[in-house]
């Protein structure tokens, strides 16, 4: 993967679109433009240019717009030319052999990113987040994608780097001139200072919980006891009738899921079978796949009827109702309420609502989104959620500076303290991108598209 090749890669999804772009990365770039075009010298540079792009036996393939960076002014550091033609997959494919053709190569994944990287356009952490910006399932996903992909957590990063390099340069100052006029060495100082910055990195490493459920979204089980209401939940939830709603009891003999409408974050909701003593065989079947669903999922939602009398829920249910990631939704509320109500499952946070014709659903997501979040089952907005391999350097450099701060008291042993301060600023470097690791390297952008 040398990048004095030049490469070549369709940046846009496969398939039939209005446009398709191809990117052409590398010294070639511009001779390849300036030869497909049929011009006598290369495009102005990033200005649009408009013309017929030939083969190298004349061929007419399409009409496009170039558009040309000439090296240090480009994402890659590199000569860099997108090709912006119609989008006939046909097209793009001629096209991208043309290029190659003239001396290009095709690109392997995240190989225009990691380029940018190399060069030192971006950081690791920049790099990472063009992936997540990509495939981010929602705008909460979105936003944090592009909070990392402005820098905020290499800034963090380098600001955790500086202060422990502070430090560092005191304790060497003493082990190296110790015969210099140097203030008395006090390791309280330096020893706090370390502790302020490993406790920082550990509560930014606790956000990492969050990671997946910006990622792949949350789930959310619907659960209770037939005819409750869970079925009108869901459909109040996802602003569409999913789910069939019937007096009769134990029409769900499966769980149904889907996407939860209006909120930030993605989120799929489960319809789940009413759960009860006894039962038919295919309802059992039913009942016993509702409480698989209940233990994998983020949150439940126990449906029960207020006007009625609380309902025998299961042992296995029961066991699953964490206050943590439990909200009761009390059904019917436009009927009177039944007195026995109250005293049920006291230690869950409640709401009523009346799933009648989903008069309530706006209210129940607010509600949810918010539970979600006061429980920290989500990420809030103004919250920056680092990945796991971030979490797991931050986590190293923290340990590494408390056991630092652990050698400066007495017996203070400096040269310790040192030799884990170096440790922690290796640490810091991994999440940036400051230590070479090229099998690292190799695994995080083959995860990326081709083409970016």
């Amino acid at each position: 993967m040398s990048v004095t090749e030049t490469i070549v890669a369709a940046a846009t999804p496969a398939g039939r679109s209005a446009l398709a772009i191809v990117r052409v990365d590398g010294p070639l770039a511009a001779t390849i433009a300036t030869a497909a075009l049929g011009r006598k010298s290369p495009p102005a540079e990033k200005k649009s240019t408009l013309g017929i792009w030939r083969d190298q036996a004349g061929a007419p393939i399409d009409q496009v717009v170039a558009v040309l960076w000439s090296a240090g002014r480009s994402f890659t550091g590199n000569d860099s030319l997108e090709i912006t033609c119609h989008g006939n997959p046909l097209l793009v494919r001629r096209i991208t052999e043309d290029c190659l053709a003239r001396g290009g190569r095709l690109a392997e994944p995240g190989e225009f990113t990691r380029r940018s990287y190399l060069a030192g356009r971006i950081d690791l952490t920049q790099a990472e987040a063009v992936a997540d910006l990509i495939h981010a399932s929602s705008e909460r996903a979105l936003a944090s994608a592009r909070r990392m992909l402005a820098g905020e957590l290499g800034r963090h990063v380098a600001r955790w780097s500086d202060r422990t390099l502070q430090v560092l340069a005191e304790l060497e100052a003493h082990i190296d001139f110790p015969e210099e006029d140097l203030p008395p060495e006090d390791p309280r100082g330096p020893a706090a200072r370390l502790a302020e910055i490993a406790s920082e990195l550990s509560a930014y490493a606790r956000t990492a919980k969050h990671d997946g459920a910006l990622r792949a979204g949350l789930r959310v089980a619907v659960v209770g006891a037939p005819n409750a209401g869970k079925s009108s939940l869901l459909n109040a939830l996802t602003g569409a009738e999913r789910a069939i709603v019937s007096p009769e009891a134990g029409t769900t003999r499966d769980y149904l899921e889907a996407p939860v409408a209006g909120l930030p974050l993605a989120v799929t909701a489960i319809d789940t079978a009413g759960l009860r003593d006894g039962g038919s065989t295919v309802e059992n079947l039913g009942m016993t796949r509702s409480l698989e669903q209940a233990r994998s999922a983020h949150l439940l939602l126990l449906v029960v009827d207020a006007s009625a009398e609380p309902p025998a829920l299961p042992a296995e249910l029961v066991a699953l109702l964490d206050p943590a990631r439990t909200l009761v939704v009390a059904n019917k509320a436009d009927l009177p309420p039944h007195p026995t109500q109250k005293d049920f499952l006291p230690q869950l946070t409640k709401l009523s609502a009346c799933l009648l014709d989903g008069r309530d659903a706006e209210q129940l997501r607010a509600k949810l989104g918010d539970f979600l979040i006061t429980q920290e089952i989500a990420p809030g907005a103004e919250e920056l959620v680092v990945s796991v391999r971030h979490a797991e350097a931050m986590a190293r450099a923290a340990v590494a500076l408390t056991e630092a701060g652990g050698h400066l008291k007495a017996p203070i042993q400096t040269e310790l303290a040192a030799a884990q301060a170096r440790a922690a600023l290796d640490a810091l470097g991994e999440i940036v991108g400051r230590i070479d690791n090229e099998r690292m390297l190799d695994k995080l952008f083959a995860s990326f598209c081709i083409g970016k």
